[in-house]
């Protein structure tokens, strides 16, 4: 079970991609018949949050997304242009922003970050229970 997503430019586009995230699981749960915590679904929200951010943030063009159900878990895959792997920061609660990634690995249960012929592709993996 899966679903994709690209988005060119646009104001919403975060907000977008959070709302396809929920409608995704929900059909998940409702359709499938997959069991989704409402952790899970939280999680799935800020993970996709952060990493479609960064995207839009960091780099030019367009933003995929794309939100897979495997055994117990739900990949969060986005891919963006820039070639740059990115790289948690040191900890230091008086740095303003800059904290996406570091809430990423906080709470998935896996991140990779994989370079692409174009760009990149970075899967956060969250656990649905």
């Amino acid at each position: 079970m899966q679903v994709g997503h690209a988005w060119d430019e646009g104001e919403g586009l975060v907000a977008e991609a959070r709302d396809r995230a929920t409608a995704f699981l929900e059909k998940a749960r409702t359709v499938w018949g997959v069991p989704v915590s409402e952790r899970a679904e939280e999680l799935t929200r800020l993970v996709v949050s952060e990493l479609v951010t960064n995207a839009r943030r960091y780099a030019p063009g367009p933003v995929l997304l794309q939100l897979r159900i495997g055994a117990g878990t739900v990949d969060v895959v986005v891919w963006d242009s820039e070639p740059t792997v990115p790289a948690a920061h040191a900890a230091d609660p008086d740095r303003v922003g800059q904290h996406g990634l570091e809430i990423v690995q906080a709470v998935a249960r896996e991140l990779r970050v994989r370079r692409e012929p174009v760009g990149k592709r970075v899967t956060a993996r969250v656990d649905l229970d």
